[in-house]
Protein backbone atom coordinates (compact mmCIF):
# COMPACT_ATOMS: atom_id res chain seq x y z
CA UNK A 1 0.00 0.00 0.00
CA UNK A 2 1.54 3.41 -0.96
CA UNK A 3 2.23 6.42 1.51
CA UNK A 4 -0.67 8.79 1.34
CA UNK A 5 0.51 10.40 4.78
CA UNK A 6 2.66 9.31 7.36
CA UNK A 7 1.68 6.78 9.72
CA UNK A 8 2.93 6.02 12.96
CA UNK A 9 2.72 2.05 14.34
CA UNK A 10 5.13 2.90 17.77
CA UNK A 11 2.42 2.52 19.90
CA UNK A 12 -0.31 -0.46 20.77
CA UNK A 13 -2.15 1.10 17.27
CA UNK A 14 -1.45 3.20 14.29
CA UNK A 15 -1.84 6.76 14.53
CA UNK A 16 -0.94 9.97 12.72
CA UNK A 17 0.17 13.71 13.21
CA UNK A 18 -2.36 16.47 13.34
CA UNK A 19 -0.42 19.09 11.25
CA UNK A 20 0.54 16.08 8.57
CA UNK A 21 -3.85 15.53 8.39
CA UNK A 22 -4.31 19.39 8.09
CA UNK A 23 -1.72 19.74 5.52
CA UNK A 24 -3.10 17.05 3.66
CA UNK A 25 -6.78 17.83 3.80
CA UNK A 26 -5.52 21.54 2.44
CA UNK A 27 -7.49 23.26 4.80
CA UNK A 28 -6.66 27.11 4.67
CA UNK A 29 -7.38 28.45 8.45
CA UNK A 30 -4.14 27.98 10.70
CA UNK A 31 -3.93 24.88 12.64
CA UNK A 32 -4.29 26.41 15.96
CA UNK A 33 -7.35 27.51 15.40
CA UNK A 34 -8.61 24.33 13.08
CA UNK A 35 -7.56 21.54 15.69
CA UNK A 36 -9.41 23.26 18.55
CA UNK A 37 -12.52 23.33 16.17
CA UNK A 38 -12.03 19.81 15.32
CA UNK A 39 -12.11 18.69 18.80
CA UNK A 40 -15.53 20.55 19.22
CA UNK A 41 -16.98 17.63 17.49
CA UNK A 42 -16.35 15.29 20.82
CA UNK A 43 -13.20 13.82 20.19
CA UNK A 44 -11.40 13.49 23.73
CA UNK A 45 -7.47 14.11 24.59
CA UNK A 46 -5.69 11.26 26.15
CA UNK A 47 -8.70 8.55 24.53
CA UNK A 48 -8.44 10.08 20.38
CA UNK A 49 -5.69 12.38 20.92
CA UNK A 50 -2.62 13.45 22.53
CA UNK A 51 -0.42 16.88 22.46
CA UNK A 52 3.09 16.65 21.71
CA UNK A 53 5.73 18.99 20.95
CA UNK A 54 7.49 19.17 18.04
CA UNK A 55 10.48 21.26 15.99
CA UNK A 56 9.92 21.86 12.13
CA UNK A 57 12.09 23.88 9.88
CA UNK A 58 10.44 26.39 8.51
CA UNK A 59 11.60 29.79 6.13
CA UNK A 60 11.36 32.89 7.58
CA UNK A 61 12.63 35.76 5.31
CA UNK A 62 15.64 34.42 3.79
CA UNK A 63 16.95 32.18 6.78
CA UNK A 64 15.56 28.53 7.41
CA UNK A 65 14.57 28.71 11.38
CA UNK A 66 13.77 26.11 13.40
CA UNK A 67 10.65 26.31 15.62
CA UNK A 68 8.74 24.72 18.56
CA UNK A 69 5.57 23.44 17.40
CA UNK A 70 2.67 22.14 19.20
CA UNK A 71 1.08 19.24 17.61
CA UNK A 72 -1.02 15.86 18.27
CA UNK A 73 -0.99 12.26 17.52
CA UNK A 74 -4.53 11.80 16.08
CA UNK A 75 -5.85 7.72 16.33
CA UNK A 76 -7.52 6.54 13.00
CA UNK A 77 -10.77 6.68 13.94
CA UNK A 78 -10.24 10.07 14.59
CA UNK A 79 -8.80 10.92 11.68
CA UNK A 80 -11.49 9.41 9.57
CA UNK A 81 -14.12 11.55 11.03
CA UNK A 82 -12.25 14.48 10.44
CA UNK A 83 -12.10 13.81 7.34
CA UNK A 84 -15.74 12.90 6.89
CA UNK A 85 -16.05 16.41 8.12
CA UNK A 86 -14.31 18.03 5.33
CA UNK A 87 -16.67 17.14 2.60
CA UNK A 88 -14.23 17.49 0.31
CA UNK A 89 -12.73 15.23 -2.05
CA UNK A 90 -9.27 14.64 -0.51
CA UNK A 91 -11.17 14.39 2.49
CA UNK A 92 -13.15 11.33 0.98
CA UNK A 93 -9.48 10.36 -0.54
CA UNK A 94 -7.53 10.37 2.58
CA UNK A 95 -10.67 8.44 4.33
CA UNK A 96 -10.73 5.63 2.21
CA UNK A 97 -6.78 5.58 2.77
CA UNK A 98 -7.58 5.31 6.53
CA UNK A 99 -9.88 2.71 5.85
CA UNK A 100 -7.38 0.35 4.15
CA UNK A 101 -5.17 1.06 7.37
CA UNK A 102 -7.23 -0.18 9.66
CA UNK A 103 -8.06 -3.15 7.60
CA UNK A 104 -4.61 -3.84 6.96
CA UNK A 105 -3.66 -3.47 11.27
CA UNK A 106 -6.51 -5.65 12.18
CA UNK A 107 -5.76 -8.62 9.84
CA UNK A 108 -5.07 -12.35 11.01
CA UNK A 109 -1.73 -11.90 9.97
CA UNK A 110 -1.04 -8.13 11.73
CA UNK A 111 -2.50 -9.55 14.85
CA UNK A 112 -0.40 -12.33 14.87
CA UNK A 113 2.82 -10.56 13.99
CA UNK A 114 2.09 -7.99 17.14
CA UNK A 115 1.48 -11.11 19.24
CA UNK A 116 5.17 -12.22 18.25
CA UNK A 117 6.17 -9.10 19.15
CA UNK A 118 4.83 -8.37 22.88
CA UNK A 119 6.15 -12.36 23.44
CA UNK A 120 9.47 -11.24 22.01
CA UNK A 121 9.98 -8.01 24.48
CA UNK A 122 8.82 -9.98 27.23
CA UNK A 123 11.31 -12.40 26.63
CA UNK A 124 13.73 -10.21 26.27
CA UNK A 125 13.03 -8.21 29.23
CA UNK A 126 12.80 -11.35 31.58
CA UNK A 127 15.98 -12.86 30.50
CA UNK A 128 17.53 -9.85 31.36
CA UNK A 129 15.96 -9.88 34.72
CA UNK A 130 17.25 -13.16 34.99
CA UNK A 131 21.08 -12.35 34.04
CA UNK A 132 20.72 -9.70 37.17
CA UNK A 133 19.39 -12.42 39.13
CA UNK A 134 21.23 -15.11 38.58
CA UNK A 135 24.26 -12.90 39.78
CA UNK A 136 22.47 -11.95 43.18
CA UNK A 137 21.59 -15.95 43.50
CA UNK A 138 25.46 -16.59 42.62
CA UNK A 139 26.35 -14.87 45.28
CA UNK A 140 23.96 -16.09 47.87
CA UNK A 141 24.86 -19.50 46.94
CA UNK A 142 28.71 -18.21 47.97
CA UNK A 143 27.66 -16.96 50.91
CA UNK A 144 26.32 -20.35 51.86
CA UNK A 145 28.95 -22.50 50.86
CA UNK A 146 28.69 -23.37 47.25
CA UNK A 147 32.66 -21.61 46.21
CA UNK A 148 33.97 -23.82 43.59
CA UNK A 149 32.56 -23.75 40.11
CA UNK A 150 32.05 -27.07 39.57
CA UNK A 151 30.14 -26.79 42.77
CA UNK A 152 28.26 -23.80 41.78
CA UNK A 153 27.36 -25.63 38.72
CA UNK A 154 26.07 -28.66 41.24
CA UNK A 155 23.92 -26.02 42.72
CA UNK A 156 22.57 -25.01 39.67
CA UNK A 157 21.67 -28.37 38.15
CA UNK A 158 19.73 -28.97 41.37
CA UNK A 159 17.53 -25.66 40.80
CA UNK A 160 16.87 -27.10 37.34
CA UNK A 161 16.11 -30.42 39.01
CA UNK A 162 13.27 -29.28 41.45
CA UNK A 163 11.82 -27.18 38.74
CA UNK A 164 11.54 -30.13 35.71
CA UNK A 165 10.86 -32.99 38.02
CA UNK A 166 14.35 -34.32 37.66
CA UNK A 167 15.48 -32.99 34.35
CA UNK A 168 19.23 -31.06 35.08
CA UNK A 169 20.31 -29.09 32.29
CA UNK A 170 21.49 -31.27 30.25
CA UNK A 171 18.52 -33.43 29.92
CA UNK A 172 16.43 -30.14 29.58
CA UNK A 173 19.01 -29.09 26.48
CA UNK A 174 18.26 -32.54 24.84
CA UNK A 175 14.75 -32.27 25.10
CA UNK A 176 14.77 -29.28 23.55
CA UNK A 177 16.57 -30.26 20.69
CA UNK A 178 19.32 -27.58 20.88
CA UNK A 179 23.23 -27.55 19.46
CA UNK A 180 25.53 -28.05 22.17
CA UNK A 181 26.36 -23.97 21.77
CA UNK A 182 22.91 -23.16 22.41
CA UNK A 183 21.88 -21.63 26.12
CA UNK A 184 18.75 -23.61 27.25
CA UNK A 185 17.32 -19.51 28.45
CA UNK A 186 18.08 -18.03 25.27
CA UNK A 187 15.48 -20.42 23.69
CA UNK A 188 12.64 -20.59 26.24
CA UNK A 189 9.42 -18.54 26.29
CA UNK A 190 8.22 -15.59 28.65
CA UNK A 191 6.20 -18.10 30.72
CA UNK A 192 9.27 -20.97 30.79
CA UNK A 193 11.16 -17.50 31.72
CA UNK A 194 9.06 -16.25 34.58
CA UNK A 195 9.19 -19.72 36.21
CA UNK A 196 12.67 -19.84 36.34
CA UNK A 197 12.94 -16.10 37.33
CA UNK A 198 10.82 -17.24 40.17
CA UNK A 199 13.04 -20.01 41.19
CA UNK A 200 16.03 -17.76 41.06
CA UNK A 201 14.45 -14.93 43.40
CA UNK A 202 13.04 -17.45 45.87
CA UNK A 203 16.34 -19.38 46.04
CA UNK A 204 18.05 -16.19 46.72
CA UNK A 205 15.52 -14.88 49.17
CA UNK A 206 15.36 -18.05 51.42
CA UNK A 207 19.40 -18.57 51.33
CA UNK A 208 19.49 -15.30 53.08
CA UNK A 209 16.49 -14.98 55.03
CA UNK A 210 17.42 -18.66 56.24
CA UNK A 211 21.34 -18.11 56.56
CA UNK A 212 21.89 -21.27 55.24
CA UNK A 213 25.14 -22.72 55.26
CA UNK A 214 26.66 -25.93 53.31
CA UNK A 215 26.56 -26.59 49.89
CA UNK A 216 24.46 -29.65 50.67
CA UNK A 217 22.04 -28.10 52.85
CA UNK A 218 22.02 -24.77 49.52
CA UNK A 219 21.74 -27.08 46.84
CA UNK A 220 18.71 -29.46 48.61
CA UNK A 221 16.76 -25.74 48.66
CA UNK A 222 17.55 -24.53 45.34
CA UNK A 223 16.07 -28.21 44.54
CA UNK A 224 13.15 -27.40 46.58
CA UNK A 225 12.31 -24.13 45.64
CA UNK A 226 12.20 -25.17 42.14
CA UNK A 227 10.00 -28.40 42.89
CA UNK A 228 7.31 -25.61 44.60
CA UNK A 229 7.48 -23.26 41.59
CA UNK A 230 6.51 -26.77 39.25
CA UNK A 231 3.86 -27.43 41.69
CA UNK A 232 2.36 -23.90 41.50
CA UNK A 233 2.39 -24.12 37.87
CA UNK A 234 0.90 -27.81 38.06
CA UNK A 235 -2.12 -26.01 40.20
CA UNK A 236 -2.57 -22.87 38.21
CA UNK A 237 -2.34 -23.81 34.39
CA UNK A 238 -2.21 -27.77 34.38
CA UNK A 239 1.26 -26.95 32.48
CA UNK A 240 4.60 -28.08 33.19
CA UNK A 241 7.56 -26.25 32.28
CA UNK A 242 9.17 -29.17 29.97
CA UNK A 243 5.82 -28.98 28.15
CA UNK A 244 5.53 -25.88 27.08
CA UNK A 245 7.00 -24.87 23.62
CA UNK A 246 10.34 -24.12 22.59
CA UNK A 247 10.31 -20.91 20.33
CA UNK A 248 11.11 -20.50 17.06
CA UNK A 249 13.82 -17.71 17.93
CA UNK A 250 16.29 -17.41 20.21
CA UNK A 251 17.20 -14.44 22.44
CA UNK A 252 20.06 -13.91 20.77
CA UNK A 253 18.26 -13.12 17.20
CA UNK A 254 15.55 -11.15 18.85
CA UNK A 255 18.56 -9.44 20.11
CA UNK A 256 20.05 -8.97 16.46
CA UNK A 257 16.62 -7.97 14.87
CA UNK A 258 15.99 -5.53 17.47
CA UNK A 259 19.87 -3.79 16.76
CA UNK A 260 19.03 -3.74 12.91
CA UNK A 261 15.83 -2.12 13.24
CA UNK A 262 17.83 0.56 15.82
CA UNK A 263 20.47 1.30 13.27
CA UNK A 264 17.82 2.12 10.35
Amino acid sequence: MDEFIKINYDSDRPTILGRDLHELLEVKTAYKDWFPRMCEYGFTEGVDFNPLKIERVQMEGTRYVTREMQDHQLTIDMAKEICMLQRTEKGKQARQYFIQIEADWNSPERVLERARMIEDRKRLSIRNELKTHNKALADAAHDAGVIESRDYAIFQNRGYQGLYGGMGRKEIHQHKGLKKSQDILDHMGSTELAANLFRATQTEEKLRKEQIRGKEQANQTHYEVGAKVRKTMQEISGTLPEDLPTPEKSIKQIEREQKKLENK
